[in-house]
């Protein structure tokens, strides 16, 4: 099976060693999005709102540089370090997939890199 790295300026560049995305065959992974603003390449701070939708936007403007989109999910995981936010998180969740929604985890985690409250990936299938 082939493998190929997704890129686009429409998500954050990588900060280590890894691939904004990964295509193998007709599976897509999208590696976990924190709310980093791709223009700037700096985290948005402040309001729990605005983060989780700069996470669902990184995840789709990945999916999209994969000539796919958000409705081919089958797995989301997210991560929050206050779990207090899940209800939050559900409801934003909720304008970017469409039912029958993905499979999906929550974690709640001590901390996320760059001070973030939120991180989700995603996995996609394209068959």
């Amino acid at each position: 099976m082939s493998r190929k790295a997704i890129q686009t300026d429409r998500a954050p560049q990588a900060i280590g060693t890894y691939s904004q995305a990964m295509r193998a065959g007709d599976t897509v992974y999208l590696s976990g999005q924190i709310a980093i603003d791709p223009a700037t390449q700096s985290l948005i701070s402040g309001d729990i709102e605005a983060e989780i939708r700069r996470v669902f936007e990184n995840l789709k403007g990945l999916a999209e540089a994969a000539g796919a989109s958000l409705e081919q999910a089958v797995r989301v995981t997210i991560y929050l370090t206050d779990l207090a936010h899940f209800a939050k998180v559900n409801e934003i969740m909720a304008r970017y997939f469409a039912q029958p929604y993905p499979a999906r985890a929550a974690i709640g985690v001590s901390q996320l890199p760059r001070g973030a409250r939120v991180e989700a990936d995603c996995i996609l299938h394209l068959g």
